[in-house]
């Protein structure tokens, strides 16, 4: 071991030797040429050799004197390299604005060359940065664009750079698909290269995006290559970590003994090494798998060890595993308050994290502006020059026809006025005369409305009293009638726990048909006036659909946000009533495995809102009664309850707001309800 030490040792001294040699050698070659393309080539090659010794301050130097060179000897090629270099080290230096005003720059004078190598290198090298910065689609776009060049000429560096770009930036914008075909094209790649550090970051990648798409033996594959790529000195923590990982795999599909073998495995390597993240994992993992074989004191003893690592640490996606297993603990031994308390905490951290995974760098869509390039000035300059001063002096011209002309426009518009303004004095008497007559008929007929609203009036509280006795009263009885056999012990524990899902289902019944009957009624009284302001519609998107994730889990329904920031101008409230029941009707209605996708996008400078499911879907006679004002319901996937309001409300409330609702839905496939809202205040 020690030969191999002292070998390693020698190799690097000889690279490092080798790179201060070509150094010094290239530094002397430098000195004795003549002022020419000759030096500017050389001096090139001294900065790329300064930049991989990472002597950046030192390369910064002769990047200047080489640029002054290359623009007194109109070398193009020299300016744009020098450029893009200049570029590299400021990127290195986290100078992200230095950094891409050199990129345009060398990429404008690459383009002059049709260089379209050097313009894939500065496409690919911008889109690294933008992926940094959190602008994920700008990072794809230019990473995008330099691919084919590097595959054409086959540069294999550059071609594991760009793939392990867009890979990244697919991951972070959530295409797990596309990221997993990119990290595989990286690995082919590095694994050509030889490069061991880049084969196991795409391996370990690679695994955890089958494991996000439930791919479990596809992910255990991927683990345990990485496993045998890992060095057992230098990659204790990549191996601390792949162990609880494979296990977990094994879990997913109730291979315990598996499961068993690697988490036991995990814990006690982590445990050696004293990393804590890697126990806090395993503990998690193995202490899920005795809640699921039913070794619960052993789970209770593990599930408490890793909530104390955890809050340590502060690892908050391992806190909030934590504080699932906490709860599914205290529901399996009867501590409904505990697991109650757990729940909260797990809701709040998650929404906690998802706030924290969305990108921290605020996006920049505002172009950097370029300085232009002084260059030295030769025959065509000079002509190009003359020619731009002579379409200055013709826009002059123009410019002082179009002041003659605005000034005469304002002299018409000034007559038309007064016409206007005289006309005007003589129809206003005419029109006070009409207005006292319109005054009388409109006394008429706020008596004849005064009328027609008191029998509307009447009509809602004769509905709402059938509603409250038949649906209402349906569910209280049920509840109470479930209370009176708790209280008389006329039930078993078993039979306690069977009727406790019923009991909720009718609890939520009662308190939506509340819910919807009090909204109803006052829009049917005309108490509702919208107050109308500008807010983001997704916020509205987020908040409801934390409502209805607990109901989601237990139906495994896919619930799919592909909402973005977008502002409308409505009654807040009002339009979260509407979400909300589109929503709520979404998940009634759809089966196990089914998807819900809410989404908003620009229609015609309006804001289309789609909420839509793959569920059991709405005949064309039903379609045509979801918006009348008769109660007209039908029970959900899982025999929920239904008021026949929600709807209703929903058109009132959109109609209020200027916009306007309708659905499209064919049975066995789907459903799809459109709210067209506006963005702006409506001009009356």
């Amino acid at each position: 071991m020690k030969q191999l030490i002292t070998l390693a040792v020698l190799c690097t001294s000889i690279f490092c030797f080798s790179q201060t040699n070509e150094i010094d050698s290239l530094t002397v070659e430098l000195a004795y040429q003549k002022q020419d393309s000759s030096k500017v080539e050389t001096s090139l090659r001294l900065v790329k050799a300064l930049y991989d010794a990472k002597s950046y301050k030192k390369a910064l130097t002769y990047i200047d004197n080489t640029e002054r060179l290359s623009k007194f000897l109109n070398h193009t090629k020299g300016i744009a390299d020098v450029n893009y270099y200049k570029a590299l080290i400021y990127a290195h230096n986290d100078d992200y604005y230095n950094a891409i005003d050199g990129y345009n720059r060398s990429r404008r004078y690459y383009s002059q060359l049709g260089d379209t190598l050097g313009i894939a290198k500065v496409n690919n090298s911008i889109g690294l940065i933008e992926i940094k910065r959190g602008n994920y689609g700008i990072g794809l776009q230019h990473s995008l664009s330099a691919i084919q060049t590097f595959e054409t000429r086959n540069l294999k560096n550059e071609l594991s750079s760009a793939y392990n770009n867009l890979a990244e930036a697919y991951y972070n914008t959530h295409q797990i698909d596309k990221s997993l075909e990119f990290n595989i094209k990286a690995l082919s790649v590095r694994e050509q290269l030889k490069d061991s550090i880049g084969i196991k970051t795409s391996t370990r990648n690679i695994a955890t995006l089958y494991s996000e798409r439930k791919e479990h033996r596809k992910a255990i594959e991927y683990y345990e290559k990485v496993l045998k790529l890992i060095n057992p000195k230098t990659d204790q923590t990549l191996k601390g970590e792949i162990l609880p990982r494979i296990g977990a795999e094994y879990l997913r599909f109730k291979d315990y003994d598996k499961a068993a073998e690697y988490l036991v495995e995990g814990l006690k390597f982590n445990r050696k090494i004293k990393n804590d993240d890697g126990v806090l994992r395993a503990l998690n993992a193995v202490s899920e798998l005795n809640i699921q074989q039913g070794y619960l004191k052993t789970a209770e003893i593990q599930v408490d060890e890793a909530y104390t690592i955890a809050t340590k640490i502060d690892n908050k996606p391992e806190l909030l595993k934590n504080y699932n297993l906490h709860k599914q603990l205290d529901s399996i031994n009867g501590k409904f308050q505990n697991a109650f308390f757990w729940q909260g905490k797990y809701f709040n951290l998650k929404r906690e994290l998802d706030k924290e995974n969305q990108p921290v760098i605020p996006v920049i869509t505002k172009p950097i502006e370029v300085e232009p390039i002084e260059e030295i000035k030769d025959f065509n300059t000079l002509a190009i020059q003359e020619q731009n001063e002579k379409e200055a002096i013709e826009f002059k011209k123009l410019k002082a026809i179009s002041y003659v002309l605005g000034a005469a426009f304002l002299i018409v518009s000034t007559i038309l006025l007064l016409i206007y303004l005289k006309r005007k004095n003589t129809l206003k008497f005419n029109q006070e005369l009409q207005d006292k007559n319109k005054e009388i008929q409109l006394r008429n007929v706020e008596f004849a409305e005064q009328t027609k609203h008191l029998e509307e009036v009447n009509h809602v509280k004769d509905r709402l009293f059938s509603i409250v006795s038949h649906d209402l009263k349906d569910s209280i009885s049920s509840i109470k009638g479930f209370i009176d056999l708790l209280k008389e012990d006329g039930i078993s524990r078993e039979e306690f726990y069977d009727l406790v899902p019923e009991l909720s289902e009718n609890a939520d019944s009662a308190s939506q048909l509340l819910y919807n009957l009090l909204n109803w009624s006052k829009s049917q009284m005309q108490n509702l006036e919208p107050k109308a302001e500008l807010f983001n519609i997704q916020d509205i998107f987020k908040n409801k659909i934390s409502l209805v994730e607990q109901k989601v889990e237990q139906k495994r329904i896919i619930l799919i946000d592909e909402s973005h920031r977008d502002f409308i101008y409505a009654d807040k409230s009002m339009i979260e009533i509407v979400i909300q029941n589109l929503i709520t009707n979404a998940v009634k209605f759809t089966r196990v495995g089914d998807s819900i996708t809410v989404s908003n996008s620009d229609l015609n400078g309006k804001s289309l809102i789609c909420i839509e499911d793959t569920g059991v879907g709405i005949s064309r006679e039903n379609i045509d009664k979801l918006f009348q004002s008769g109660t007209f319901t039908t029970r959900g996937t899982s025999n929920e309850k239904g008021t026949g309001l929600g709807l209703t409300i929903c058109k009132e409330l959109v109609e209020l707001n200027n916009g306007r609702i309708w659905v499209e839905s064919t049975p066995g496939i789907g459903t799809k309800f459109y709210v067209e809202l506006p963005k702006v205040e409506p001009k009356k």
